[in-house]
């Protein structure tokens, strides 16, 4: 077990300050130069770890400000919990000593959308690999429609908040994380990790906190889960 070079709060501040730097269009585009390639030839030590969305839109380094060596990122469509995605946060908290674990959700996300439209009454048809994904996702369509509607379990995507359910969704993934992984719940525990839920503004380019576990202070947005 490699042990955190820093503490889950310092690791999070800033990642925040360099998102607050993109919102501001005032990047300083840090470790990207030649000198860092040459330092990061031989190891990584990374402080932060980073599950978010494939969506071409929300590219981590560029929305934190960081660089070369700084996150180590696993993307899938709608950030989803799997054995693969656990076993690379396990792998980054276990031998690269990550402090903070950032779980990225982003409005007008197509695989939540997608996942809407298969709890619809007449879902479109998508690949078996697909329908297996979005699966993932679908508790969190039916929370939410049935939050509100209980009149039929078949959602009508026009009468549904997406960005609300992938909120929900936001909330199971990190569940999933700590129930499925020993390593990372005992690291949250011991106080070595954090987990920061987030959503992400496309317009805006903000990054919005949801939901934070382990010891950290964090601003939640207000629409936060409860």
């Amino acid at each position: 077990m490699t042990d955190p070079r820093v503490t889950p709060q310092e690791a999070w501040d800033v990642l925040a300050n360099g998102n607050a730097r993109f919102v501001e269009g005032q990047l300083l585009h840090p470790q990207q130069s030649a000198a860092r390639r040459s330092e990061l030839s031989g190891s990584q030590a990374p402080n932060a770890a980073f599950l978010g969305c494939s969506d071409s839109r929300v590219a981590a380094e560029i929305l934190f400000d960081c660089g070369l060596g700084d996150l180590f990122v696993v993307r899938n469509i709608g950030q989803i919990s799997n054995d693969n995605t656990t076993a690379t946060m396990e792998f980054a908290v276990a031998e690269l000593g990550v402090a903070v674990i950032v779980v990225l959700a982003h409005c007008s996300c197509g695989a939540v959308a997608a996942a809407i439209n298969q709890s619809s009454a007449h879902p479109n048809e998508v690949t078996p690999a697909i329908r297996r994904e979005l699966e993932n996702i679908q508790p969190a369509v039916q929370q939410e429609w049935l939050s509100e509607h209980r009149e039929t379990p078949y959602v009508d995507p026009e009468a549904i908040d997406a960005d609300a359910v992938g909120r929900r969704h936001l909330g199971t993934t990190i569940n999933s994380l700590m129930r499925s992984s020993r390593v990372i719940s005992d690291a949250v525990a011991a106080g070595r990790l954090g987990i920061v839920g987030c959503q992400y503004q496309l317009e805006e380019g903000r990054v919005s906190p949801i939901v934070a576990v382990g010891r950290l202070s964090v601003e939640l947005a207000p629409e936060a889960l409860a």
